[in-house]
């Protein structure tokens, strides 16, 4: 699985040219810079079984609850850059979800941590007692 590339076809992606917010004088007004590209995850054939769990699984704003991925590039001043920053930005998502996660080994806390974590417990009742208002007469 780490070997092989996953390619992505062009009639998976859809891309809609925005215009950008921020600074950029009159340009931004009159120029749709910015780009909003689109990527099914969860309809896309071209991604293996495992990635595209991973991929929907995890909890990412930019991912919507019909596991499509919306990426918003407006960085850059050219719609070109923009959209190259945005294939990019789709190149290193998909990358992320190909590696399965190490699987946790399950430990058990030592003798000597139970016993700090319980001296502490103590000392801050004991600290809280002490609080506590006295009726002196």
């Amino acid at each position: 699985m780490v070997g092989q590339p996953i390619e992505i076809p062009e009639s998976e992606i859809t891309e809609r040219f925005v215009r950008a917010a921020g600074p950029g004088g009159q340009n931004v007004n009159k120029v749709s810079t910015a780009v909003e590209l689109r990527f099914d995850i969860a309809q896309s054939p071209s991604l293996p079984e495992p990635v595209r769990e991973r991929l929907l699984s995890r909890r990412d704003r930019r991912v919507t609850t019909e596991g499509v991925l919306v990426i918003n590039a407006q960085r850059f001043r050219t719609q070109e850059r923009n959209r190259q920053d945005a294939r990019e930005r789709l190149a290193a998502f998909i990358e992320a979800g190909r590696e399965a996660p190490p699987r946790r080994i399950a430990t058990r806390p030592t003798r000597g941590s139970r016993e700090r974590r319980l001296e502490t417990k103590q000392q801050r009742g004991n600290l809280k007692r002490q609080r506590t208002v006295r009726d002196w007469d």
